[in-house]
């Protein structure tokens, strides 16, 4: 198969072409965070554009952090903020440069609930309101349920699939009937990728 990210298939690029479509057209959430200890809020935000050589607007770091609600915290470090403040400082900077896609992975699985549902609500407002692309890999049902389409993965293969009425107790049930029934294909259990 083939891999198109924003119109460009992956596989025509060399090296240095992946590396500025990564830079410039993915944005990354990861569980845990990887903000920088010593910058600010507002320093982690503009982080990917400064390694890509381009000073951003002061107005865009202050409008990323106001997206996720945190305009107040932009002259704070990473240990002065709630593990979902800094998980939202980690969704500003994969958005600060307007990506084609967002990856998460397990972004809430650092998270208590109440942060994650917060942050989860956060990456569902910029599907529905800013028509933001967001790929989550995650193992948590009700995370997957924030989703419009749940693929179900087992040993790298697609092996079952939700989309419509999504709910943490649909997604549940799925993995469950896979993991009693598996197949040659599937030695381990199965998990949701959204």
């Amino acid at each position: 198969g083939t891999v198109t990210i924003d119109g460009t298939r992956l596989d025509d690029l060399g090296e240095d072409e992946l590396t500025r479509l990564r830079r410039d057209r993915i944005g990354f959430v990861f569980q845990a965070f990887n903000l920088v200890s010593t910058l600010t809020a507002a320093q982690n935000v503009e982080l990917p554009l400064r390694l890509a050589g381009r000073r951003p607007p002061a107005r865009d770091v202050a409008a990323a952090l106001d997206a996720v609600g945190l305009a107040g915290r932009a002259g704070h470090r990473p240990g002065e903020l709630s593990g979902g403040e800094q998980q939202r400082v980690a969704v500003a900077r994969a958005l600060i440069t307007r990506p084609a896609v967002v990856f998460a992975d397990e972004p809430t699985g650092a998270l208590d609930s109440a942060a994650s549902r917060q942050v989860l609500r956060l990456l569902r407002a910029l599907v529905d309101d800013q028509g933001q692309t967001v790929v989550m890999v995650t193992h948590d049902p009700a995370a997957a349920a924030y989703a419009d389409r749940v693929l179900l993965l087992a040993d790298g293969r697609v092996v079952d699939e939700l989309d419509g009425e999504i709910t943490a107790a649909v997604v549940a049930a799925r993995i469950a009937a896979r993991e009693a029934r598996p197949s040659e294909h599937e030695a381990t259990p199965a998990g949701p990728a959204c």
